[in-house]
């Protein structure tokens, strides 16, 4: 007869006490962003020099729109994957973050997939108005603000009441602070 373990970790909160808890301030989630960035290095890496060894191609600009489709699918499948297990990527969970829909849930998969393609417009058309400023002044210095594009997404967040960002209010997503869910409760002594 097999002796049944038990899970030696925290027992999940129940969902409605996930659903009321406080949003991350967004200085911990701008920092989660630069973790998650220095992550993402290491799957468009590896997603590239995938595609670089399949298809022998020896410069990023040989099939461009390609390379550009993969990386996309890639670092999708790697948020998506993530999400779907408790709506944590390794980032999002050293910064007690996590993703769940308006019942305190994990969302379905369908909603985290429109989640991540809602996030890049913002970003994107950022990055045109970037690209568009630096051409119409000649000025290719202004290029560098590009890298300031991915943040856009934090505007939306000084309008929101609940600090949320866009994508997020729109599917009904929301992110969560789970600090003082983590830590353990202190027995008193009597």
């Amino acid at each position: 007869m097999k002796k049944s373990r038990k899970n030696s970790a925290r027992p999940e909160l129940p969902h409605t006490v996930l659903a009321t808890l406080p949003t991350p301030t967004r200085w911990r989630r701008f920092a989660c962003m630069m973790y998650e960035a220095v992550l993402l290095f290491g799957v468009v890496f590896l997603a590239s020099y995938l595609f670089d060894t399949l298809t022998q191609s020896r410069s990023g600009m040989t099939l461009r729109h390609a390379r550009q489709v993969l990386l996309f699918v890639a670092i999708g499948a790697y948020f998506i994957l993530c999400w779907r297990k408790r709506g944590q990527t390794l980032p999002m969970k050293t910064w007690n973050i996590r993703l769940v829909d308006r019942d305190g849930r994990t969302p379905r998969p369908s909603r985290l997939l429109l989640r991540y393609i809602l996030i890049w417009p913002l970003p994107l058309v950022a990055a045109m108005i970037v690209r568009a400023a630096s051409h119409a002044t000649g000025y290719g210095s202004v290029d560098l603000f590009i890298v300031v594009a991915p943040f856009t997404i934090f505007l939306w967040t000084w309008i929101d009441n609940d600090r949320q960002f866009l994508h997020d209010r729109l599917l009904g997503t929301r992110l969560i602070n789970i600090e003082d869910t983590n830590r353990e409760p202190v027995e008193t002594l009597v």
